[in-house]
């Protein structure tokens, strides 16, 4: 039997004996088939619809959200022990875009390194796919084409599916890059008790001073031709001090601040024009220029309320992604002190029979966890993969997108038991045997071929 399938919803609980692929459709052949397409008509109770494994610690989920009529993408990035733990919770870390986040990925995963860099990490990054120039918030009426009430699906409608299927915790940080950094200290501000931890990389945190709603009207018509009078009203309106960071600045007592901006001025990723300290991102000067100066107004008024905020005010450096990976790193103490997680991962290494498996497979990188038992064997989870011990079939290494699908048919706990072969190549893609069957990756899709 062939099944291209889109995976288990129900997370890591209750998927034994559940066959599952990685693809956007899910299709038996031979056995009909059930599309993952938008929803038809507009939902009216939040639910998980669709699971893609892209790998087996990333997975996209498709939301349907009643506040918005239509089905949201959020992807995942598990947190470290989500394996090697399966009756442990997370703490959730809510990774917002900027202006111009795409509609496939965000831009957390395409731009920066965050998929890498929280492999060892022990929260479950939440990276919400979409919302070009949305602001994060609840619009006032659809424009554009989009009924967008970010604040409800993402404080409201999300959360409770995520602490049911995939195992997060009550304890949330949010962090995000200009336009998301706006709103990670907005969202946090507005919904008390919601985040213990906000960073902004590079926010606009001043929202009704002089100038600021027209750049942000100027900015939000640009970025995706939309008018921020169908956001907040016109820019006397009150909705937007309601949800500017520094009117919202005495809220966020008790949630731990982290604040971060460059100078406008040309930095290590810039491109120098020739003239000294400007650099050819003349719109990225202007914009970080913008943002350093809300950000030290807004500190400014923290200091004057005696609210702890940690910052971190470069030198130099434009509105670009290579700092917000910087900072994403350098913030990152201060996120797992807030969320009650070790900074550092656990030491661990490689043994016994997955010793040599992990030395000769230079793509797995270092282990995330020491070994673990599992359905009468052993893995052990490492950066780029994992790797599983039988005594039928030995050590083998699973990654990619055959670890996708492999994670979301159950592992070794499913119907195709452990793993009795390494990755092969075949014509257009690879494919990898199992106790029960093969998993074959050819033209972006990964198939179970079930024995």
């Amino acid at each position: 039997m062939v099944a291209r399938v889109a995976g288990d919803r129900r997370g890591r609980q209750g998927r034994r004996g559940f066959i599952a692929l990685v693809a956007v459709t899910t299709v038996w052949i031979g056995g009909g088939t059930a599309a993952a397409d938008p929803a038809a008509a507009p939902p009216t109770t939040p639910a998980i619809r669709n699971v893609v494994w892209l790998t087996d610690r990333r997975v996209a989920l498709w939301i349907d959200s009643p506040a918005m009529g239509t089905r949201i993408q959020v992807q995942l990035l598990l947190a470290r022990d989500w394996n090697a733990k399966p009756a442990d919770r997370f703490p959730m870390l809510l990774m917002l875009d900027g202006i111009s986040a795409a509609d496939d990925a965000s831009g957390w995963t395409k731009d920066a390194g965050a998929e890498g860099f929280y492999a060892d990490k022990n929260v479950t990054v939440v990276l919400p796919v979409g919302g070009r120039a949305g602001w994060y918030t609840d619009w006032r009426r659809p424009d554009n084409g989009k009924n967008y009430r970010w604040e409800t699906f993402l404080t409201k409608e999300l959360p409770p599916l995520l602490d049911k299927d995939w195992r997060t915790s009550n304890v949330r940080g949010i962090s995000g890059l200009s336009m998301g950094g706006t709103a990670a200290m907005t969202l946090a501000g507005r919904n008390p008790g919601f985040a213990r931890y906000a960073a902004s990389f590079s926010g606009l945190l001043t929202l009704t001073t002089l100038g600021m709603p027209q750049a942000i009207q100027y900015a939000t018509r640009d970025a995706g031709g939309f008018d921020t009078d169908a956001m907040w009203g016109s820019y006397t309106d009150a909705e937007w001090g309601t949800h500017d960071p520094y009117a919202l600045a005495e809220r966020l007592k008790g949630v731990s601040l982290y604040v971060s901006s460059g100078s406008g001025l040309a930095g290590p990723h810039d491109t120098s024009s020739g003239i000294p300290g400007v650099s050819t991102n003349w719109t990225g000067m202007a914009l970080e220029v913008l943002s350093r100066a809300s950000s030290l107004q807004f500190v400014a008024k923290l200091n004057k309320l005696s609210i702890p905020v940690q910052v971190n005010y470069r030198p130099s450096g434009t509105h670009s992604w290579p700092y917000w990976d910087f900072e994403m790193r350098q913030s990152w103490p201060a996120a797992a002190s807030a969320l009650g997680v070790a900074a550092d991962k656990p030491e661990c290494a490689a043994a016994g029979a997955i010793a040599p498996v992990a030395l000769a497979k230079w793509w797995l990188g270092e282990c995330l966890t020491p070994e673990f038992a599992v359905a009468g064997g052993v893995t052990q989870d490492f950066k780029g993969g994992r790797v599983f011990w039988s005594q039928a079939g030995g050590a083998h290494p699973v990654g990619g997108m055959i670890g996708g699908a492999y994670e979301g048919a159950a592992g070794p706990t499913g119907a195709l038991g452990f793993p009795i072969s390494d990755e092969s190549p075949i014509s257009g893609g690879a494919q990898q045997n199992f106790q029960h069957g093969t998993i074959v990756f050819r033209d972006g899709k990964a198939e179970i071929h079930a024995s």
